[in-house]
C-alpha cells in the first residue's frame, strides 16, 4: 500500500481538456497525484504553489512554447520532464530531447506513457552506483569534495548544487578512479534505453560538469577524454 510520504506529484501541462483527464486517470490509477495547467502562465503558477517530481508538458500552448518555458526550469531545477506533443519530425523531437528527458508523440498509448513516467521517476533517484564501495566515503583534494553518502559536492569550499543527471556521473565516475566508461555505459546507467534519447547527450552533461568542478587556474582535469573509449575520472589525490 502505498504511503501519503510515497506519493509523487506530476504536473500535467496540457491545453487539450480530454487528453488531459486522459492522462490523469492512468496515472491517479498508478496512485500517482497530479495537478493540471491549461496555460504557460497557470503551469509556472501550479509549480511555485506545489514543486512536482515530474512535468508532462505539451509543445504548443495557448500562450506560448512548452519548450521556452521548460527552458527556464533547466536554469533552476533537473526534475524530470518528458514532452507530449503532436510534432513528430525528427528535428522537433531532437530539439525536444535537448532540454527533456523524453519525448512521446500524439496520439500515444496511455499505458506506454505510464511505463516512461515510472522509468523517469526511478532515474531521478539519485542513488549511488556502487553504494558498497561509496557508504561512508568521502573524497577531497583540496579543491574538489565528494561526501558519497550525502550526495554533496564542494568546489573550492564552497557546496556546488548539481542537476541529478551531473551529480550522478560524478558519483559513478569519482567512485571509480581510473576506470575507463563507455559512453553507451554511461549512458545506459543514468538515462536507461528508450527508443528517443541519445547518447550524445552525455557529452553534453561532461561539458557542463568539466566546467563546474575544475579548476581554472590549475592544468589538472578531473573529468578526461579517452579517445575511442569514453571518459574516465582523474584524481589528483585519493583520501578516503
Amino acid at each position: 500500500m502505498t504511503s501519503r510520504e510515497d506519493i509523487r506529484h506530476i504536473l500535467i501541462v496540457e491545453d487539450d481538456t480530454d487528453i488531459a483527464e486522459l492522462v490523469q486517470i492512468y496515472l491517479h490509477h498508478q496512485h500517482y497525484s497530479t495537478s493540471v495547467a491549461h496555460t504557460l502562465k497557470d503551469a509556472a503558477k501550479r509549480f511555485e504553489e506545489h514543486e512536482p517530481d515530474l512535468v508532462l508538458c505539451d509543445i504548443v500552448l495557448p500562450d506560448g512554447l512548452g519548450t521556452e518555458w521548460i527552458h527556464l526550469l533547466r536554469e533552476k531545477t533537473d526534475l524530470p520532464v518528458i514532452f507530449l506533443s503532436s510534432r513528430q519530425e525528427a528535428e522537433d523531437i531532437i530539439q525536444g530531447l535537448e532540454i527533456a528527458d523524453d519525448y512521446i508523440t500524439k496520439p500515444f498509448d496511455p499505458d506506454i506513457m505510464v511505463a516512461r513516467v515510472k522509468k523517469r521517476m526511478m532515474s531521478s533517484r539519485i542513488i549511488p552506483s556502487h553504494p558498497g564501495d561509496s557508504n561512508g566515503k568521502v573524497w577531497r583534494d583540496g579543491w574538489l569534495d565528494i561526501h558519497f553518502d550525502r550526495y554533496e559536492v564542494y568546489v573550492g569550499g564552497n557546496e556546488l548544487s548539481l542537476p541529478a543527471k551531473e551529480l550522478q556521473l560524478l558519483l559513478l565516475m569519482a567512485g571509480r578512479p581510473g576506470h575507463v566508461f563507455s559512453t553507451d555505459y554511461l549512458f545506459e546507467q543514468i538515462w536507461g534505453l528508450d527508443n528517443w534519447s541519445d547518447v550524445r547527450t552525455v557529452m553534453v552533461h561532461m561539458h557542463h560538469l568539466r566546467r563546474k568542478i575544475e579548476n581554472p587556474l590549475d592544468p589538472h582535469r578531473y573529468i578526461v577524454t579517452v579517445r575511442g573509449l569514453g571518459y574516465k575520472f582523474q584524481a589528483k589525490q585519493d583520501h578516503r
